[in-house]
């Protein structure tokens, strides 16, 4: 019996229709494969309420890791930031017949996937260099119980690039922020877990011992592949351990996806983005 597929897709932001050539492109059947999708659904594109339809309706045949995007929308719905900017394709969402239901769904994704089994895992941005697996795990789960269960305190202290990195023993809502900065908004770091989160605006002088945060991997992650989104300007990454799926579909770029069917056997596949 052949291993069920896992489709991987990087950042739709909305991009309803180029989502929908994909999945006519690689015949994707909901009763046998299932749709990985590294996060961003929402913003920017022409139609976040129509991605968020498609995916909740494909029921356990999808799975959602959120990104910052996703987590702006479920903030900006719980009345965050406290002077937000008007956000049209949000307010489709909220005041949709079915915005509480969608809105509630995306609120209990979890911010990382992994399968031992296949040594894959899933995540929007990236992993602090001191996280094995199992930790980082543990520290997304983390989040996952404050955005269930205390999403107004959560939402309220969500938004801020300090501290600027995860350590045990920070107060509490101040880890959880760091946390979320790592998995949904993380590119630069250095070796001790500090995130530069504006470094593509800084000079290279200023960014001295920071770099691209999967240089710093823990080794426990070795034998990984780490599928992630977040970061169009690399274009597609195809390593054996790392996979980049975030082609700027939204950007005029590309909608792309790997296909894994198990035992390391691998393809490619790409749309067109938004024109």
């Amino acid at each position: 019996m052949s291993a069920q597929r896992l489709i991987f897709v990087g950042d739709v932001h909305g991009c309803d229709q180029p989502l929908q050539q994909l999945l006519d492109t690689v015949r994707f059947d909901p009763s046998a494969d299932r749709l990985m999708l590294v996060g961003d659904l929402v913003n920017r594109g022409p139609d976040s309420l129509a991605v968020l339809r498609l995916v909740h309706g494909l029921g356990e045949a999808a799975e959602v890791v959120l990104g910052n995007h996703d987590l702006h929308l479920l903030a900006y719905a719980h009345g965050q930031p406290k002077r937000p900017r008007r956000q049209p394709d949000f307010d489709r969402i909220i005041e949709a017949e079915d915005g509480p239901m969608l809105l509630t769904w995306l609120r209990h994704r979890p911010l990382i996937w992994q399968d031992p089994a296949r040594q894959l895992a899933m995540v929007h941005a990236g992993i602090d260099p001191r996280w094995r697996p199992e930790q980082a795990m543990l520290r997304a789960v983390e989040v996952t119980e404050a955005l269930r269960h205390d999403a107004e305190a959560y939402f309220s202290h969500m938004y801020g690039n300090r501290p600027r990195r995860w350590r045990p023993g920070q107060p509490h809502f101040k880890q959880l922020r760091a946390i979320t900065n790592v998995l949904t908004r993380m590119r630069w770091c250095d070796g001790k877990g500090r995130l530069d989160l504006d470094g593509e605006r800084v000079s290279k002088k200023k960014r001295v011992g920071f770099r691209p945060w999967f240089e710093y991997r823990h080794a426990d992650w070795k034998a990984w592949t780490l599928v992630f989104g977040h970061w169009s300007m690399l274009g597609l990454v195809q390593r054996r351990s790392l996979v980049g799926l975030d082609t700027g579909c939204v950007w005029g770029g590309e909608l792309t996806a790997m296909i894994d069917h198990g035992e390391g056997e691998r393809e490619w596949i790409s749309v067109p983005g938004l024109d």
